[in-house]
């Protein structure tokens, strides 16, 4: 592996399984840093495509989304890092096929708890084609005022905290995400700070070694010292102090093993990490920190003793000169998101409709009468506002039919880039579940005869529910559920019938018939309080090509 830098101040990646937050993280650093271009060159959401709204500093930017690994790397070529946030369950698949993409060179995996035999394909093919994986169970790695993955470094204070967004002298690798936040800090007080950062992942079979990145920064110029932290547990330190003592490694090296309170307890110790066991006296924390003072490292006498090495090791090689001064710069401050800055008292938005029954939109600001109010309203059902009752009865009835485990059924809709009706909301959660859901649930319990639609739906919400917190089942689900067991448990329907009545949208003309209520009062409402015509504001449109 070796070679030397592996990330640039123009390096792109393709994200997988779209989550906004460390999206956002990663563009927010690349302003911070000056980059002119995002560092996110395209979304891979199995299944859809379109774009995808964040801001790059002031500017809000629309990023593609795709379908398949295969038409990201087509449509982006230059693109050669692949951020993997897939679950612990798909990591694998979708990493090795990440992998074969010639134009892809970096695969980072941020879950943790990828299969062993996986993650040992994933290497060996990896190292038999030339490629680099960060991970399983990373948090990924930074390159000061370059490039970072996902939430390395956290957040933006924390990385002008630590000096992130301009590279330093410093060449860091830890196993541990958390920790390697704890260091960066560190290593910016005693130090010019870090030139880059690499979290290789706690699980048992990492994608790359301690000693993998170390051999690499010693070929990297810019960088003067290396910092490595370990973890008690495996062998690969080990591999480090090889290298040490077969003089690969012509720059300091200042290193530390945690665990050495693994000592202290009677029978084995698991730590946070799946790697981080205590097993012989070989995987110490105590044996690995002797052999890496024997092979040259520099290894404090305790964890709190490391700040001050670190800090001893660095002055020694300005003072030799071999360490140029590090020019300060100052970052650019990250303009604050609208809803952050609400909420904090900052700012004062205006609405732009004025409602005394809820903030629905209707056509009576266009100044309709009551039947074009009325049916331009009923047009918007569809499958994304309405139509998912039906959706989730007929899906639901033909899994459970089927007799498809609750996984399976998922992860086959995932495939076919259909997301599960009836599943799913923008504000509930597992820990705020939607009350009229609940109560459905237990009027049926207590009155049908029979809630084996129900159950299954349940079933399926608790394995969605291990893949986001918001997957939760919504009213639509409940409703298309319920009335399938309120047809097949009411003994007046045969199969053929409730098939024909799902197919048909009969569950759907319900919604048709409640809504239509809603949309009149609506209507009248709005002519009541004599509300002018709408113009949507012009500058809450992003024109995208």
């Amino acid at each position: 592996m070796a070679t030397g830098q592996i990330f640039s101040k123009t390096t792109q990646a393709l994200f997988y399984n779209y989550k906004q937050l460390p999206i956002q993280r990663m563009l927010d650093f690349d302003f911070l840093c000056g980059r002119e271009t995002p560092s996110v060159a395209g979304i891979i959401n199995p299944g859809s495509d379109g774009f995808q709204k964040l801001f790059f500093g002031q500017e809000e930017i629309a990023i593609p989304v795709h379908p398949t690994i295969e038409a990201a790397c087509n449509a982006h070529p230059t693109a050669d890092v692949f951020i993997n946030f897939a679950s612990f369950r798909s990591a694998a698949a979708s990493s090795m096929s990440a992998l074969k993409q010639p134009t892809l060179r970096v695969v980072a995996i941020i879950a943790e708890g990828v299969p062993e035999s996986d993650a040992k394909q994933l290497i060996s093919y990896a190292r038999a084609n030339n490629k680099v994986i960060i991970g399983p169970a990373t948090v990924g790695g930074v390159q000061a005022g370059a490039f970072k993955i996902g939430d390395t470094a956290g957040t933006i204070d924390n990385i002008i905290q630590c000096k992130l967004y301009r590279p330093g002298s410093v060449g860091f690798v830890s196993k541990s995400g958390g920790m390697s936040n704890e260091l960066y800090n560190t290593i910016a007080r005693v130090t010019d700070g870090i030139y880059e950062g690499i979290a290789i992942g706690g699980d048992v079979f990492p994608g790359s070694t301690l000693s993998d990145h170390i051999l690499r920064f010693n070929n990297i110029p810019q960088v003067k010292m290396m910092v490595v932290l370990g973890e008690l547990g495996g062998s690969d330190e080990y591999s480090l102090v090889e290298a040490l003592k077969q003089g690969k490694v012509q720059k300091p090296v200042v290193a530390w093993v945690s665990g050495t309170c693994a000592r202290l307890f009677k029978s084995e110790v698991q730590f946070g990490h799946a790697g981080a066991k205590s097993g012989g006296e070989l995987e110490s924390a105590q044996s690995k920190n002797q052999a890496l003072r024997d092979a040259g490292a520099v290894v404090p006498t305790s964890f709190e003793a490391l700040e001050s090495v670190i800090k001893e090791t660095f002055e020694k090689l300005v003072e030799e000169g071999n360490i140029p001064p590090v020019p300060e710069v100052t970052p650019p401050p990250i303009p604050e998101d609208l809803n952050t800055a609400i909420k904090s008292g900052k700012v004062r938005a205006p609405t732009h409709i004025i409602s005394t029954i809820s903030d629905d939109r209707v056509t009576a600001r266009a100044g309709k009468d009551l039947v074009s109010s009325l049916v331009s309203g009923l047009l918007t059902i569809g499958p994304r506002f309405g139509g998912a009752i039906d959706d989730a009865a007929r899906y639901f009835k033909d899994a459970y039919d089927r007799g498809l485990m609750p996984y399976e059924f998922v992860e086959g809709m995932k495939k076919k880039g259909i997301r599960v009706p009836g599943i799913g909301h923008r504000i509930k959660s597992r820990d705020n579940r939607d009350k009229r859901v609940q109560l459905l649930q237990k009027y049926a319990h207590a009155h049908f005869p029979s809630v084996k639609y129900m159950e299954y739906a349940v079933q399926v919400e608790t394995y969605t529910l291990s893949k986001a917190n918001n997957l939760v089942m919504n009213v639509d689900g409940a409703i298309g559920s319920l009335f399938l067991d309120l047809l097949s448990g009411s003994g007046m329907f045969s199969k053929q019938e409730i098939d024909e009545i799902i197919e048909i949208g009969y569950l759907n003309g319900l919604f048709v018939l409640a809504r239509s209520i809603g949309l009149i009062g609506h209507t009248f409402d709005q002519k009541r309080l004599k509300q002018p015509l709408y113009r949507h504001p012009w500058e809450d449109v992003l024109y995208t090509k």
